[in-house]
């Protein structure tokens, strides 16, 4: 079943690719990968040209070392025309009709615009240039990092998302240990006087509680017989006498109570001073799939052989799911704060030289390059590249990617 659920995804990808490819046919300014694409002619400085007669304007996106911004040269029958001498004003609008509006100055031989184009590089392009008087006006689609998915194709693909949005988080520090007995959790019993065992009301493996009658002896010296009580409540884990034996001045028996344990975690110095009492903890307990919360209560006064330090969490064992002895690893928060911006790592994906998650507007998805922070758990902390609101994909992102990088869809540089 596995597999015939795997096959039919591939093929929905690649059939989703194919509706996408189509669905910006001629409008990409990259054109599509496997067909004839859009010649994009260039200038002498590597930008576009844009020409109406013998006007020309040559459009330069420049990141070399400085913030992207548009510088524009201009000629007139092959012949530079003096930045001066043209004025040019330009909009870019960008997915969800977010209009980035650009002024341009003279700056030496040619136009500088006065606003940094931040990634992603994917707008519709409108640009007005005025010179000798008469207006010249081009638009063209420069689209990078975006595809179109239908609302009813994202949910069979199982596409998910979430929304840019404040987040509490934690820094922790793992740290590993074992499962305890806690010293009270422990009584042996001893006769008052030696004596012969009578009666005796329990065995090993049994669950006594608090006052429960044990056995009953008989004194060697007076004669009288006499009751042992249970002293705590428990289960019976070690039994040393039978009916009718002599007590001898021995332990009788054991008895522990489990209902509470211990996880003793060892902590190395390079460690100990960040981890304080009362701090909380998130216990992951070996055979167990079920992650434990608490706080530690206390740490012991001495360091073992190794230099670590024991601190010491309650855990609640009234279910006795849990035995003495077992290994734990655990998460101790070291730090909380919360995030103005976090997305799930589950939504991260590599373009490019970045690290991106994926707006949808509308029906549209496109990159999002992010500065990130600080993770804790599933979450990571976001600096910049999205701004608090935005809807992003946080599951089954890598449908978005494949799509994506099917069309080819890069920036005109």
């Amino acid at each position: 079943m596995k597999n015939i659920v795997f096959t039919f995804s591939l093929l929905s990808v690649l059939a989703l690719s194919i509706f996408t490819k189509a669905a910006f046919a001629g409008s990409h300014d990259h054109g599509n990968e496997g067909e004839p694409q859009e010649e994009v002619e260039k200038g002498p400085n590597n930008g576009r040209m844009l020409v109406d007669g013998s006007f020309a304007l040559e459009l330069q996106l420049f990141e070399n070392g400085l913030p992207p911004e548009f510088r524009i040269f201009a000629t007139n029958k092959g012949q530079p025309v003096a930045a001066d001498k043209v004025d040019v004003s330009m909009q870019l609008v960008r997915l969800g009709n977010k209009i980035d509006s650009i002024a341009f100055a003279p700056n030496g031989e040619y136009l500088r615009g006065d606003k940094v184009v931040y990634e992603p590089h994917s707008f519709v392009v409108k640009l007005e240039a005025t010179y000798q008087g008469k207006t010249y006006q081009w638009h063209y689609d420069n689209f990078e990092g975006r595809t179109h998915i239908t609302d009813g194709m994202a949910a069979e693909m199982a596409i998910e998302t979430e929304v840019v949005s404040e987040k509490a988080m934690q820094i922790t520090t793992s740290v590993f240990g074992q499962l305890v007995l806690p010293e009270a959790a422990t009584s042996h019993v001893y006769a008052r006087y030696p004596g012969k065992v009578t009666q005796l009301n329990v065995k090993r493996g049994q669950r006594v509680e608090k006052g429960q009658t044990l056995m009953q002896i008989q004194s060697n010296d007076s004669l009288q017989t006499y009751t042992l009580f249970s002293p705590i409540s428990g289960v019976v884990a070690e039994q040393n006498v039978s009916l009718g034996e002599q007590t001898q001045g021995n332990r009788l028996l054991t008895i522990v109570n489990t209902k509470e344990l211990h996880a003793e975690l060892k902590v190395f110095p390079k460690n100990q001073s960040a981890i304080k009492v009362g701090a909380k903890v998130s216990l992951s307990i070996a055979g167990a799939e079920q992650v434990v919360t608490g706080n530690i209560f206390d740490r012991l006064v001495y360091a073992d052989a190794q230099q670590a330090m024991t601190y010491r969490v309650k855990i609640d064992n009234a279910n006795m799911q849990y035995l003495p002895g077992q290994f734990v690893q655990a998460e101790v928060v070291t730090r909380e704060f919360t995030a103005p911006m976090a997305v799930k790592t589950s939504g991260l994906q590599a373009f490019r030289d970045f690290t991106v998650v994926f707006a949808k507007i509308g029906e549209d998805y496109e990159v999002r390059m992010l500065e990130l922070g600080r993770r804790s758990g599933e979450w990571v902390e976001v600096l910049s590249g999205i701004e608090a609101g935005t809807e992003y994909v946080s599951n089954n992102s890598y449908i978005i990617k494949a799509d994506i990088e099917k069309s080819g869809a890069s920036h005109d540089h």
